[in-house]
């Protein structure tokens, strides 16, 4: 009589999904996100809409694939950038498999919360709570949040956080992954973000705008590579700065944030990408650039390179515009005798070294683009550096 076949073992239940974070601006989206992959793919700063677009982080472990969603923050929108901003988050509801709303534990019930609530109202999937900032707020208080929130949704999951500290982030992830369905894997392991390099060179510049410049200006600014170039150490032309060192250095016309014809033509509402270069050398990205983002282990912290070291590495050159609406924000950003934008370059080379792993001569122009943020041709130019 023949033996009866032993049945398999069942297979390890895998789930994958997509993960919308939304909340009011400032509340720790990005943060959160940047803590849970374990490296930085959104960039932060204290002013509030630092997030533009939608951005993918994902999270693969043996247990399944997390996809999540970093959404700009819930605001009223005033301009067509804003519209644009808050269609994402509205899209990213449409898509996700479950939303988590971040309310910050410092901050008082206001308006804003009441606006963000609206949005999930029409959200038919498991819907988590996350009081971000507990590290710094009375137990007490929490509870008194708790309970307020209870009544105002039907949260599945209410869970305080620490973003900047990682607390309960173990707790939250399992949480996640029990709610999630069962589903084969959208995105190789190797994969942790959606953004190209051109993308995040422009975000790593603004970041750098954000953290040294005050009052309207942040809303008024943007950011966006013309140009990226990279030969290897002893090719012929290019760079005449090559064996310089390049400590401090900065695009030559910076201080003055471009030539007078070049600003001539940005106040007459013309859209350029940087001339002759444009997008010539970017589309397919005709470069090899490690990207660390889509390493499937974090980098180690490598020691500062010596000046040796460093005339071995590639020299890459990197063009970028910093749009501004006026001309007084343009003086603002380039400060008194070129010192802002000075810092902002210093700043902004050194993490793009890291980045593309070489020499970088990164060369700023600032340039005036009245109401950029209300027209469609800039906004598409910007955002359609996340896709190339």
């Amino acid at each position: 009589m023949p033996r009866a076949k032993k049945p398999e073992p069942p297979k390890p239940e895998f789930r994958v999904g997509y993960v919308a974070l939304i909340g009011r601006p400032n509340v720790g989206k990005s943060t959160l996100l940047n803590k849970v992959l374990g490296r930085k793919v959104a960039i932060t700063s204290d002013k509030p809409q630092t997030t533009r677009l939608s951005l993918l982080g994902i999270r693969t472990t043996p247990r399944g694939q997390i996809i999540f969603i970093d959404n700009p923050g819930i605001h009223k929108p005033l301009h067509k950038l804003n519209k644009r901003m808050m269609s994402f988050v509205h899209a990213s509801l449409q898509t996700a498999d479950l939303v988590c709303l971040l309310v910050d534990a410092t901050e008082r019930f206001g308006h804003g919360d009441e606006f963000a609530l609206e949005m999930i109202k029409a959200f038919r999937g498991p819907l988590f709570l996350l009081i971000n900032k507990v590290d710094i707020v009375r137990k007490g208080n929490i509870l008194l949040l708790i309970d307020k929130y209870k009544e105002l949704a039907p949260f599945k999951e209410i869970i305080p956080i620490s973003a900047l500290r990682g607390t309960n982030l173990d707790v939250f992830e399992k949480l996640v992954f029990d709610n999630l369905p069962d589903a084969e894997k959208l995105y190789g392991d190797d994969d942790v973000s959606d953004q190209s390099v051109r993308f995040l060179l422009a975000e790593i510049i603004r970041e750098k705008v954000l953290n040294h410049v005050t009052a309207e200006l942040p809303w008024a600014t943007a950011v966006y590579i013309d140009r990226i170039e990279r030969r290897e150490k002893g090719e012929g032309g290019g760079f005449e700065d090559e064996e310089e060192d390049f400590e401090g250095m900065v695009g030559e016309g910076q201080g003055e944030g471009g030539d007078d014809n070049e600003e001539e033509s940005a106040e007459d509402g013309g859209v350029e990408a940087g001339g002759e270069s444009g997008d010539a050398s970017v589309p397919g990205l005709p470069y090899s650039f490690p990207h660390p983002l889509f390493l499937s282990e974090k980098k180690e912290k490598k020691p500062r390179l010596t000046k040796e070291e460093l005339k071995q590495r590639p020299v890459a050159y990197v063009k970028a515009s910093i749009f501004v609406e006026r001309d007084n924000h343009r003086k603002i950003i380039i400060g008194r005798k070129g010192q802002i934008i000075k810092t902002i370059g210093i700043e902004a080379r050194r993490e793009i070294e890291e980045v593309l792993e070489a020499r970088v001569f990164l060369d700023l122009q600032v340039k005036v683009r009245p109401n950029w943020r209300d027209s469609a041709d800039v906004l598409d130019l910007i955002e359609g550096q996340k896709r190339f």
